[in-house]
């Protein structure tokens, strides 16, 4: 096969080569999209909520500081906007398409592996108390003890809108973490090479560049405890299965950025 000489690609004069040639990468996306809307679909599992336990899963029911909606666009579309502006500075349809296709097979992969999580976990958001009595008659367990648990197993017994309770049961691991942490972290990984960061002439300022998109990643993880949507063990474990996710893909298509060819993808051969 022949070598791809660097130079100027564009869209028009080898796009529809480089599209012919990883056809099958695109396939498995779509495929991975499907996965995700499935495990989004089916019922998580319902992990074992007893009444001394719902003292701890009383926080305020809120809504998202940062929406569901708006996590694509800071996960793959920010990185993805970043990385066609460094396209037209530089036209590289091979770089391009490798960029794009890294970052989303990185959140699509992130994404399955964080639902899978999810569902099979089934661990309670600290607002689940709101979620299962919507109606707060905590006053009344004394009462209506049997209504409200289970006399053989001692589980909760909600009342409340049964979406609400559904994803009450998705606290481990944080999605929006995991897919910020992901997308924002394979745009810092490209970003370190393209930009040269490890080259040992201590620029700093390079350095502190890669720091902008890992402060937002982080400030949106934080959000999700102040919303108390999640525990702090979620968003960890969820900002943590992000970088390795992002770390893992990008170095499939690039070498690591303190390689002398860093700012260079690996596939050189079509």
């Amino acid at each position: 096969m022949a070598d791809i000489e660097l130079g100027t690609h564009t869209i028009r004069s080898h796009g529809r080569a480089v599209a012919k040639i990883h056809k099958h990468d695109w396939i498995i996306l779509i495929l991975l999209i499907i996965l995700i809307i499935i495990l989004n679909v089916i019922e998580p599992f319902h992990r074992f909520v007893g009444r001394d336990m719902m003292a701890d899963l009383r926080y305020p029911m809120k809504s998202n500081t940062v929406p569901v909606w708006a996590v694509p666009l800071i996960a793959i579309l920010l990185p993805a906007f970043i990385i066609i502006g460094i396209y037209i500075k530089k036209p590289n349809v091979y770089d391009l398409h490798n960029a794009l296709l890294g970052l989303l097979f990185s959140v699509l992969i992130t994404g399955v592996l964080t639902d899978a999580i999810k569902d099979a976990v089934g661990r309670p958001r600290p607002d689940f108390f709101w979620r299962c009595f919507p109606d707060g008659k905590e006053v009344s367990f004394e009462l209506f003890y049997v209504q409200l648990y289970d006399n053989f197993t001692t589980s909760v017994i909600c009342h409340g809108d049964k979406g609400d309770i559904k994803e009450g049961h998705k606290s481990f691991p944080s999605g929006h973490s995991s897919w910020v942490f992901c997308g924002l972290g394979f745009l810092t990984w490209y970003l370190a090479g393209k930009i040269r960061v490890f080259n040992r002439r201590g620029h700093v300022a390079k350095l502190c560049i890669l720091l902008v998109p890992l402060l937002c990643a982080s400030l949106v993880a934080i959000s999700r405890v102040d919303d108390y949507w999640h525990h702090w063990q979620d968003v960890s474990a969820g900002g943590l299965l992000g970088l390795v996710v992002s770390s893992v893909i990008y170095l499939q298509f690039y070498p690591p950025p303190y390689d002398v060819n860093g700012m260079f993808f690996q596939a050189l051969h079509v």
